[in-house]
């Protein structure tokens, strides 16, 4: 892509109103834009990034069997009368149509999917089976001052499974639960399984994957040997107490919560009267599961766990471009015109790249324009923080090289063009 047609506007400072890192650095860097509290629109680079946070997890949901739909966000009132959620649920943003019928953005999907599920004769023989989304919902948070952390509209993968019994459902958990921190590692992120309580969606002890970062707003309580980890919400224990699983000292740190799985059971398909018929030919209530991770929050936390002063240093799986090739002008206008000449060579070439086990095109962002400074190209490229830095001047080709630095690298070295790939891998 050509820088010199590519929406993105850098901004030198972060917006007064804005204090978490990760709405300060996606804001400068024209990731995001600011719409209303707790409400962004995402711009090229910032919907770049999504899309591949998106397709990891669309990935490895796929790999545990899930199967993809779509479902509405207007929800009728009705529905959420039937599990008691109507007036029980208190982020609920609620909405009336001309006929003064009421409905309900969704926050979550519990009611729908058991709707979808009820409607259709099932047997022993169709369990287990899973199905998920990725879409926008709907959140009246009191605190949405942190960013894409946590917002008022945000986009959501939700899986919930359906299971003819309570081990079946223990298995796919555990099964959900190893997808959920593959997931987290290719985004770059160490996610820390700890236990929590079920809230607005299960009695149940349920598992929330937090990643430990001072901008968190959950505090957990962890063995750095075992580990154990509990929500500080749900446990008494303390740093410096013993773990219950191993007796090493415990310690309290803040996190950031990016995704949680619960355990219905029947909760929802006993007020829903969702059932399948078993083996004996007699009625019984579907089992489920629900598996939830925030896109938008993955993508803040992992700004806000990959950072330095000069911008961000996205994860080679997510950033935006593979590459940020630059060139540097010359005052002489001859020389100028052959080093514009040579990068535009280089990019063109780095473009027809192949890589990784897909085989798919090396993506390159190229600061083609002209007029702007050798510094604010480099604090641009900081900022957008690309994996890779290519540079290409006259004092490069002099040398018949180009210069080039990995984003979380000190210090950048020449190299032939022809071995920036291998430098790349």
């Amino acid at each position: 892509m050509l820088q010199s047609q590519a929406f993105i506007k850098t901004k030198r400072e972060a917006p007064k109103d804005e204090v978490s890192v990760n709405a300060q650095l996606l804001l400068r860097g024209g990731f995001i834009d600011k719409l209303t509290s707790g409400v962004y629109s995402f711009l090229p680079l910032g919907f770049r990034v999504l899309a591949k946070i998106e397709r990891i997890i669309t990935q490895e949901m796929d790999a545990v069997g899930g199967q993809k739909i779509l479902m509405p966000a207007l929800q009728p009132k009705s529905l959420w009368e039937e599990t008691d959620r109507w007036v029980s649920m208190d982020v609920l943003y609620k909405v009336k149509d001309r006929q003064e019928k009421e409905f309900a953005l969704g926050p979550t999907h519990e009611e729908v999917i058991t709707d979808i599920v009820r409607k259709h004769p099932l047997s022993y023989r169709d369990m287990p089976f899973a199905l998920y989304q990725i879409q926008t919902k709907f959140r009246d948070e009191l605190r949405a001052k942190s960013g894409i952390l946590r917002g008022r509209e945000f986009l959501m993968k939700d899986l919930y499974s359906f299971h003819a019994d309570e081990a079946d459902r223990q298995r796919y958990y555990e099964t959900v639960k190893k997808a959920y921190l593959e997931i987290f590692k290719r985004c770059g992120l160490k996610a820390i399984v700890t236990e929590a309580s079920g809230g607005a969606f299960s009695k149940e002890i349920s598992h929330e994957f937090q990643v430990a970062t001072d901008a968190g707003e959950d505090i957990i309580v962890s063995c750095a040997s075992c580990g154990f980890a509990q929500n500080r919400e749900l446990t008494e224990a303390k740093t410096g107490d013993a773990c219950p699983k191993c007796g090493k000292p415990l310690t309290e740190q803040k996190a950031i919560e990016v995704g949680n799985i619960f355990t219905l059971g029947t909760r929802f398909s006993q007020a829903m009267k969702a059932f399948f018929t078993d083996k004996d030919g007699t009625e019984k209530l579907l089992v489920m599961g629900c598996y939830g991770m925030g896109l938008s929050r993955v993508l803040g936390t992992v700004v806000e766990a990959n950072h330095d002063d000069r911008g961000i240093i996205w994860p080679k799986e997510i950033a935006p471009f593979d590459a940020h090739l630059i060139v540097l002008e010359s005052k002489d206008a001859k020389e100028s015109k052959r080093v514009f000449t040579e990068a535009k060579k280089a990019y063109d070439a780095l473009g027809k790249v192949t890589i990784g086990k897909e085989k798919r095109l090396l993506e390159v962002l190229y600061d083609d324009r002209k007029g702007v400074s050798p510094g604010q190209k480099f604090a641009d490229a900081d900022l957008v923080g690309c994996t890779w830095r290519i540079v290409v001047s006259a004092k490069t080709l002099a040398q018949g090289k180009v210069e080039i630095k990995k984003r979380s690298d000190t210090t950048a070295k020449l190299v032939a063009f022809k071995s920036v790939v291998k430098e790349m891998h």
